[in-house]
């Protein structure tokens, strides 16, 4: 538990550092692109002291200043109007009109556009008269104030693919774990129950009436069980159509026989049964696991309910106990491989269930609901 804690922290550790990396980003973008707009706004106003010196210059006046001046604007856009909002003159504006009364009223409404951002620059002409330098911000500008946006939806797109790579990779590697380690578990356990079986063989004959050894068997038959589920790891097990109703009890059966008489537990089926398409040794081992942690949450005394109806085509199957709950912030992680709130466990029987679930009988396993003193739900769903 304190290392999943360990590895959410480092998580947020990235998350947040890689935020105040964004910002920092965006804030100096921001900065430099102001920058720019005032220098474009200077320039704009010397611009348009051109513009006044043209307009009012006479025969004896130089102008070779002045329409180096104007000329060289080669990147803002500028829409000179009059005071009666007629259009003089305009330079780099793309306009997309075919006609000429079409271009003068588009070149209008860019200049009222930009007027309305206070992007002008007034000079008076003569006495009452004026002119109106409407501009807009240049190309270059446009691009510095988005790069950063798009810089970082790159360098975002590029951290997700290469989370889910490494999230593939961590995966893939926990499927061969878990491949391998069921694999050897059933070669293992196939040895000392061949041995048990043989021993046992002689024991019936040896002593046929002896009340013990039925019992006997009964435990080398689930040992072989167990052996038979490690064996289905990693492979693809074929299903077949089952009887939920049949699965259930033999899961009650079996915690019956060895859970304390304190623990009840109760059948809430439907009268007509449900059948399904599922692998049945593998499925009640899912069973058996919710109700092992459930009797692990409820100390022993309690009740377990397992619930089975049909909704529209899915089968579902809700196992509810009274014992102490999960805390809303463990939820999350209760499937997780290594997570468990035991003293003495290992974190792998409900990362167990989920994997049977929804890889091999392409269901949903789920916390439904828990609070903490009153009970937890589990709740599976099926096709049926």
């Amino acid at each position: 538990m304190k290392w999943t804690d360990q590895i959410r922290q480092i998580k947020i550790l990235l998350v947040v550092v890689a935020v105040l990396i964004a910002a920092a980003s965006l804030v100096t973008s921001h900065f430099l692109v102001s920058d720019l707009k005032r220098e474009e706004s200077k320039k704009m106003g010397v611009w348009a002291e051109a513009m006044r010196s043209l307009n009012t210059a006479d025969e004896t006046t130089d102008l070779n200043l002045v329409l180096r001046v104007i000329d060289d604007n080669t990147t803002i856009p500028v829409i000179v109007t009059d005071d009666h909002d007629a259009v003089q003159t305009f330079r780099n504006v793309t306009l997309s009109a075919s006609t000429a009364a079409d271009s003068l009223s588009q070149l209008a409404l860019l200049a009222e556009r930009w007027k309305s951002k206070h992007q002008v620059v007034r000079i008076t002409i003569d006495g009452d008269s004026f002119i109106d330098v409407s501009y807009d911000e240049s190309l270059l500008i446009k691009r510095l104030a988005t790069y950063p946006y798009v810089q970082l939806g790159v360098v975002l797109l590029f951290v997700v693919i290469a989370i889910f790579a490494l999230l593939t990779s961590k995966k893939a590697e926990q499927n061969k774990v878990w491949v391998g380690l069921s694999k050897e578990t059933a070669h293992q356990l196939g040895t000392p129950i061949s041995s048990l079986m043989a021993w046992h063989e002689i024991l019936k004959e040896t002593y046929p009436d002896d009340d013990l050894l039925p019992e006997m068997g009964k435990d080398i038959a689930r040992l072989q069980l167990i052996a038979d589920r490690f064996s289905k790891i990693g492979s693809l097990p074929e299903p077949s159509p089952a009887s939920l109703n049949t699965v259930m009890e033999h899961v009650i059966e079996y915690m019956d026989r060895r859970t304390s008489r304190k623990v009840t537990i109760v059948r809430d089926f439907p009268a007509d049964d449900i059948v399904v398409r599922l692998n049945a040794s593998l499925f009640e081992w899912v069973i058996e696991n919710l109700c092992k942690n459930a009797v692990d949450a409820m100390e022993g005394v309690g009740t377990i309910t397992i619930h089975i109806e049909q909704m529209q085509q899915k089968a579902v199957i809700e196992v509810r106990d009274t014992g102490k709950g999960i805390r809303k912030k463990d939820i999350p992680n209760v499937f997780r491989p290594g997570f468990t709130t035991k003293k003495r466990g290992w974190g792998l029987g409900l990362s167990l269930c989920k994997r049977i679930v929804e890889e091999y009988h392409h269901g949903r396993i789920f916390v439904k609901s828990s609070e903490v003193g009153v009970g937890t739900t589990f709740r599976i769903e099926l096709r049926a």
